[in-house]
């Protein structure tokens, strides 16, 4: 049965990877990733040769039908991003949410984020918070968040 795992990758630390992403990334059929040259030092350092297509903000709308058509006839994919979390101000909402309308099993491996982290380091109370995206890079970004 065909499967998509969203598989999240270190933020600024290899070692920070799960052994079961590592695992998942070896045994799966086709990585999806956001940057095929960044997440290519990842797979070369774990020894991970799985074939990898690019998949990223610029092209999802017109790959998710083909990669549907894939795990529909038997693949099993995994998407990484660059950092962190796929889906979580990256791409992978698109292919998620079409999995889950054509029946097709998704699978999120706990993993790297940046909010939570960043959430405990700031000393504020963290029994309810609410996520409303990264802030941008420049002055006027941040201001205006």
């Amino acid at each position: 049965m065909s499967k998509l795992y969203i598989v999240p990758t270190p933020i600024g630390n290899l070692k920070d990877i799960t052994f079961r992403a590592v695992e998942v990334l070896k045994d799966v059929d086709l990585i999806l990733a956001e940057d095929t040259r960044t997440s290519g030092k990842l797979l070369k350092h774990f020894e991970i040769s799985t074939h990898m297509q690019s998949h990223h903000m610029h092209n999802e709308h017109k790959t998710v039908e083909n990669i549907i058509q894939k795990l529909k006839s038997g693949t099993t994919v995994a998407l990484i991003s660059d950092a962190g979390t796929p889906a979580i101000s990256d791409p992978g909402f698109l292919l998620s949410r079409a999995c889950i309308e054509n029946g097709i099993e998704v699978d999120c491996l706990p993993g790297a984020t940046a909010f939570v982290p960043a959430l405990v380091n700031s000393g504020l109370p963290n029994d309810k918070f609410i996520f409303e995206g990264f802030t941008g890079k420049d002055a006027k970004h941040v201001y205006c968040f």
